[in-house]
């Protein structure tokens, strides 16, 4: 098998394993959405220093966390991934999954807008339409259920800035993200012992057992989609990665019985056609990208 065979492999099982997760958070719904996601912190941790460790390269998210300007970077993703963790445990555990796919189908539009505002990125025609279809779909369910999709919005946005902040540190997804809970593990112990439920033994113990599960749930999707990104091209991980929503999506509507109402039957059409239109574009341009690479490489070789 190829190396980008086994590339889309890895992103589909990456995206299968996020979007199923609504499954796995509605079992442990019983417990506080703050103390879910200091275990997930905890557990992660956990797993990602066994992971660094067997590989040799604990040192390095030493390293990461000796510089204080790269600290500082660090503990700004940590902020974001962790505010975006605990939306989605939120959703799930107040049963709003519907929303929270919302969320995860519209940050690739909320990521376009921060790369126009913050990086300079021009946005062409499509985009500029798929980003406006995006806005209209979140404002048919604003008026129609009569209160904005907070969850959906916070969590593309958390993702988004989240996703810019990584663009300034030049380490690897898994020291970064074991360097990320570090730095959150102090907190999610405090939780722990003061607040959680668990701490004074009202937690079973199979409930334990399925909140250790957090570990490599949140770790192995990772390490997938850092595999994937080396030997697939962006554009099929962009769109390989609208799985994980049609999957949450499903999971809530047809698992754990939400009601689809007619407004979300109007706004996630609206939302599915503004994607796409922006993965058709995206298509184009890495298509476009790649002709002109091609052309550069023939004509340098002649």
């Amino acid at each position: 098998m190829r190396d980008d065979q086994k590339g889309v492999l890895a992103i589909i099982a990456a995206c299968t394993v996020w979007g199923l997760s609504p499954l796995y958070y509605a079992q442990v719904s019983h417990v506080p959405p703050l103390e879910v996601l200091s275990y997930r912190g905890l557990w992660s941790l956990a797993f990602f220093t066994l992971i660094l460790a067997i590989q040799g390269r604990l040192s390095e998210v030493r390293q990461a966390l000796a510089k204080p300007r790269q600290m500082l970077i660090i503990l700004a993703g940590s902020v974001m991934i962790a505010a975006n963790w605990f939306g989605f445990i939120y959703a799930i555990s107040t049963g709003q999954g519907l929303e929270a796919s919302l969320g995860y189908y519209i940050f690739p539009l909320v990521a376009v807008v921060i790369g126009m505002v913050v990086f300079g990125e021009v946005l062409r025609r499509a985009q500029w339409v798929a980003v406006g279809l995006a806005a209209i779909g979140v404002a048919v369910l604003t008026i129609g259920l009569g209160v904005a999709p907070w969850i959906a919005l916070g969590l593309a946005g958390t993702f988004g800035i989240y996703g810019m902040i990584k663009k300034h540190l030049d380490i690897g997804p898994v020291v970064s993200v074991t360097a990320e809970v570090v730095l959150l593990a102090p907190l999610a112990v405090l939780w722990i012992v003061f607040y959680g439920t668990g701490a004074g033994g009202n937690n079973d113990l199979a409930t334990h057992a399925i909140l250790a599960l957090s570990g490599p749930l949140t770790a192995s999707p990772l390490i997938l989609f850092s595999f994937a990104a080396r030997r697939v091209r962006m554009a099929t991980i962009g769109l390989v990665q609208y799985l994980n929503p049609t999957l949450q999506f499903g999971c809530a509507a047809l698992i754990m019985g939400e009601v689809v109402t007619r407004w979300h039957a109007i706004a996630f059409p609206i939302i599915w056609g503004a994607l796409i239109v922006y993965s058709v574009s995206l298509w184009r341009q890495d298509k476009a990208a790649a002709k002109s690479a091609s052309r550069a490489a023939t004509s340098s070789t002649t």
